[in-house]
């Protein structure tokens, strides 16, 4: 007797933890410019934009230490491709950058002029994920009177019946 209230609480557990799974979030880690990594010729606006950030996530900038740099500026710096004295500044090669507060981060390289050659990112950080979207109901569902509207309302109410039944059993 015991072991079927065991099972009704660990099957209870386990639709609690995937009803909330979705909420769960993961930190991601970003690789700034993919393969290509931290480097000339390259759209990080785009990348940006193909991208979601999220309070946890990490950037990492992969690039070689005697060509680029990494600094983090605000707003106007970033437009104007200014390194003030305060400016954060890595210089590893492979800079791990935590994001850990939402709103907006303004990076570039600071070398010679790649900043003015579009070597700049600018990310928005969310506080949280949105949630995902919701499928789209279809466009034209069968009227409830035509044989496959009572078709389907047989299964739903079928499925519900059986599921009632299956945790009758178990409570037994």
């Amino acid at each position: 007797m015991a072991w079927k209230q065991m099972l009704v609480v660990a099957i209870a557990v386990a639709a609690l933890c995937v009803a909330f799974l979705p909420g769960l979030a993961v930190a991601m880690e970003h690789v700034v410019g993919d393969d290509k990594g931290w480097a000339l010729d390259f759209n990080y606006t785009a990348w940006a934009e193909g991208n979601q950030f999220v309070v946890g996530d990490t950037l990492v900038f992969e690039y070689g230490t005697a060509s680029h740099d990494l600094v983090e500026v605000g707003g106007p710096d970033f437009l104007a491709c200014n390194q003030p004295d305060n400016a954060a500044v890595w210089t590893s090669g492979l800079d791990r950058v935590p994001l850990d507060k939402a709103g907006p981060r303004w990076f570039f390289c600071g070398t010679d002029q790649h900043c003015e050659r579009g070597m700049k990112l600018k990310i928005t950080v969310l506080e949280t994920a949105p949630p995902a979207p919701q499928p789209k109901p279809p466009l034209v569902a069968p009227p409830p009177s035509s044989p496959a509207g009572k078709l389907e309302a047989g299964f739903g109410e079928a499925a519900a019946v059986v599921t009632a039944l299956a945790v009758a059993m178990l409570v037994l």
